[in-house]
């Protein structure tokens, strides 16, 4: 009777191990998984205008720092309009001819990953650049972290220093005596 006692409880704490890895595994790629994911900005080209005429993209974008993993999501009319790539010489013209990307997946809701450091020309073809829709974005890497400044021992935190110290173990040797009374 004890031995199929043990062997349930032998189960019981193999299945919670394997339950604490598992959990311990999914926080630990949550934790990543969110802390790239901080890094990067989705900007809404045209914010709450959207990709669309008479919206000035240079005005919208010259206060924005676009980095290497960013996004740009265009928010469009998807039976009129697209979102196509082009280099500077077709954005200055408007030449929609022979794009380097067609980013237009049909949804009107398109994403451009900003994953090269370089300049991103994108226009709206079918006649529709000549009415503004044209954005021009320069991806840079983010700036390096900011170094953290050394730590100067102030004299007051020497002093506290010597306070806490015995006063931790002062508190320490009371509980230990109220422990041994009980």
């Amino acid at each position: 009777m004890m031995e199929s006692i043990e062997r349930v409880r032998g189960g019981r704490d193999r299945e919670m191990a394997r339950m604490a890895a598992a959990v311990a595994v999914a926080v630990a790629l949550t934790v990543v998984a969110l802390l790239q994911g901080a890094e990067a900005t989705r900007f809404i080209v045209g914010s709450s205008m959207g990709w669309t005429t008479n919206v000035n993209y240079t005005v919208w974008a010259q206060d924005k720092h676009f980095y290497n993993g960013d996004w740009l999501f265009f928010v469009y009319d998807r039976n009129q309009m697209n979102v196509l790539e082009v280099n500077s010489t077709d954005y200055d013209s408007c030449n929609s001819d022979n794009p380097i990307t067609n980013w237009t997946r049909g949804a009107g809701r398109d994403v451009v990953p900003l994953n090269v450091t370089r300049p991103y020309y994108l226009i709206s073809g079918k006649g529709f650049c000549y009415g503004g829709m044209k954005l021009a974005v320069k991806v840079e890497n983010p700036p390096p972290p900011p170094v953290a400044s050394p730590v100067n021992a102030a004299p007051s935190s020497i002093y506290r220093g010597m306070i806490v110290l015995p006063a931790v173990f002062a508190i320490g040797a009371m509980w230990d005596a109220f422990v041994r009374v009980w």
